[in-house]
């Protein structure tokens, strides 16, 4: 399997998505062992299931493509 050499043609802003995906499940797996974030369950989820939805579509589209 070439898995590794498969090229996309992703640009940089499209990356942020994950990024931002990433982001905010670090952060709440941060949070889970730390009472600063505590307050901030509700937006990071919200954040991090857009951003899943978001890239997952973006992903898809570019693999029919």
């Amino acid at each position: 399997m070439n898995f590794f050499k498969i090229k996309t043609c992703w640009s940089n802003a499209e990356f942020i998505l994950i990024k931002l995906c990433m982001a905010s499940a670090y952060i709440l797996v941060g949070s889970y062992f730390h009472d600063f974030f505590k307050d901030y369950y509700t937006a990071l989820l919200v954040v991090f299931g857009f951003t899943v939805i978001w890239f997952v579509y973006q992903w898809l589209k570019k693999m029919k493509a």
